[in-house]
């Protein structure tokens, strides 16, 4: 069994730009070493924006080393990168960038969508990437959230939403550098549900909405992360009422990390040379 380290209340929130009022669990609880694949978690929670005539937002700013990937779960969120990557994540989708050798990106909320405003809701994940992919070239997977798999439980326990990894024999829509889950465990009050990951590889949930109990024991709220030891394979979540939970499990990158900024790669050289390529125009271009 998959035993429980510790239970996270969210940290006080802060702004990221105007438009994304988030909590930091990566590295604020666990730094990027325990957690890798997973060096980044900001998580806002249901946060309601009124009607703006300018949307909200990030300007154009640089990545290099990793991928980042957004889940939109209340909210439209607008964007583009210098590779070309851009377009809308609406409720339920999954945006999926690797940044790789390096982008300018920028993101806001979704031009229409601001000027009504309302409820939003996001996760954004920075995931690492091993040394030899670093310098890759960028790429970018738009995951529709009808186009992501799912799996249906047993007695209308719910669905599990596969965006990366498996699932019962069932694939996500994503392709990774190093083995990773990400899923969406939508269920219903009642469910319980057992996940199975190596004992070896990160894991953690994020309770969007709902309370669940994991392993019949340890209580955990909305906006609360739980965190595992690596010491079993298996665990338990059951669902007191109707719950949603980001599920987050990947095989460590066991590589020193060297982050400074929207950089992260190996050795401080490496950071120092990226500062170089961007300041020279190396990233490309993007207005």
């Amino acid at each position: 069994m998959k035993t429980v380290e510790n239970i996270f209340n969210p940290k006080p929130a802060h702004f990221v730009g105007d438009g994304f009022r988030v909590h930091n669990f990566i590295p604020s609880y666990a730094p990027m070493s325990r957690m890798s694949p997973f060096i980044m978690l900001d998580y806002n929670s249901t946060y309601n924006f009124p009607p703006s005539a300018i949307p909200k937002g990030v300007g154009v700013h640089p990545h290099r080393g990793f991928e980042t990937v957004t889940i939109a779960y209340k909210g439209r969120v607008e964007h583009g990168d210098s590779s070309g990557g851009g377009g809308v994540i609406g409720e339920g989708d999954v945006q999926w960038m690797t940044a790789a050798s390096g982008v300018l990106h920028k993101e806001f909320h979704e031009t229409e969508w601001s000027k009504t405003g309302g409820d939003f809701q996001i996760v954004q994940l920075w995931v690492n990437l091993p040394a030899k992919d670093k310098m890759s070239a960028p790429k970018y997977q738009a995951l529709v959230h009808a186009d992501i798999p799912k799996v249906e439980l047993e007695k209308n326990a719910g669905i599990i939403e596969v965006i990366s990894g498996e699932y019962n024999g069932t694939k996500g829509g994503a392709s990774t550098f190093t083995p990773l889950h990400l899923m969406n465990a939508k269920l219903n009050k009642g469910a319980v549900v057992e996940f199975d990951f190596p004992a070896h590889f990160n894991t953690a949930l994020l309770v969007i909405s709902g309370n669940v109990t994991v392993n019949d024991t340890f209580k955990a709220a909305t906006d609360k992360m739980v965190l595992f030891y690596n010491d079993g394979d298996k665990f338990t979540v059951n669902a007191d009422d109707d719950a949603i939970v980001l599920v987050l499990s990947g095989e460590p990158i066991d590589e020193p990390i060297a982050s400074y900024g929207p950089f992260v790669m190996n050795t401080m050289e490496e950071i120092q040379q990226a500062f170089e390529d961007f300041n020279t125009g190396k990233f490309g271009n993007l207005e």
